[in-house]
């Protein structure tokens, strides 16, 4: 009976929750917009926002005071109609440079600086060709109370990190990152290929705290499953026809996805942009023809770049 109770109790605090999360209308029709394609594809963000931060939770998470808003991470996430694919966790570097729409071409993450989440929607479906049906984004401060919500999150590590910029210390080997020091962990570009390696951080951390959310460590305890929900609430944005149980998909499939990155042909200088990646155009457009027509997608085609 008692069981009963703490279960009803979660199902009503998670329709309280999507009532609770932010709505924006991100998936804007227009002109030239990439017919519906079979399966789900999402647009997952991860924003440098820092509305509603104390300065001391500034401080604490190393955040600093950036002016403006940009986007962290960038992934895209297709889930297939057709049994015999996988779904498909792939990250867009934020440097790729691309065209977007009304502003020339600059790097992607560009985009949500001047148009905010409907221009980086119209951005991603224009340089891939896939139509995006769905769209969530998360600040700095939500994803470190995700994190704490469900226990921290086990990572291990083939070399030690320090990056007092991302504020992390972090020792080689098998740890449990508190959410401060998982929001570190996938914000540091510390390393000799810099965004490329960071991207490869962020899906092997997502797919770590998505593997944890949908555990029943997390889904049968209450202590956890509320603070997770209440962590959600008020810090995740999502497209206008969205909700709760859209979100549970993705915690669902993203740790039994296929992962990689776009196909990286080079990352040259470019005037006015500086560093940026640019993508391998005919594996690229293998990748988008094959993910558009809900193909299974090979995973050497998404393989991390050496």
């Amino acid at each position: 009976m008692l069981l009963l109770v703490l279960l009803l109790a979660v199902v009503g605090f998670g329709f309280y929750v999507d009532s609770t999360l932010k709505r924006i209308d991100a998936l804007p029709d227009y002109q030239g917009r990439p017919a519906e394609t079979p399966g789900t594809t999402w647009l997952l963000v991860g924003s440098d926002a820092r509305d509603g931060l104390t300065q001391e939770q500034k401080d604490t998470l190393a955040t600093g005071d950036a002016a403006g808003r940009r986007t962290d991470t960038i992934m895209m996430l297709h889930l297939p109609d057709n049994s015999a694919a996988k779904p498909v966790l792939l990250s867009i570097p934020r440097d790729s440079y691309v065209a977007i729409p009304g502003n020339g071409r600059n790097k992607v993450n560009a985009s949500y600086a001047f148009g905010g989440p409907q221009l980086l929607v119209q951005t991603v479906e224009g340089a891939t060709g896939v139509r995006i049906d769905h769209y969530m984004e998360i600040g700095f401060g939500g994803f470190s109370d995700m994190v704490d919500a469900v226990g921290g999150v086990d990572i291990c590590l083939d070399q030690p990190i320090k990056d007092p910029l991302a504020g992390i210390d972090l020792p080689a080997g098998c740890q449990e990152l508190d959410g401060p020091q998982a929001l570190g962990f996938v914000r540091t570009r510390a390393f000799a290929t810099a965004d490329l390696q960071r991207v490869q951080n962020q899906r092997q951390f997502l797919s770590a705290l998505f593997t944890k959310v949908k555990s029943p460590a997390t889904l049968a305890n209450p202590f956890r499953v509320i603070p997770l929900m209440n962590a959600a609430s008020g810090s995740v944005s999502v497209n206008e026809d969205d909700h709760v149980w859209h979100l549970a998909s993705v915690a669902l499939n993203m740790g039994d996805a296929t992962s990689g990155t776009v196909p990286v042909g080079s990352t040259p200088t470019v005037p006015g942009a500086g560093s940026v990646v640019q993508w391998n155009k005919e594996k690229a457009s293998q990748l988008f023809d094959l993910i558009s027509k809900d193909q299974p997608v090979p995973a050497e085609l998404i393989a991390p770049p050496k």
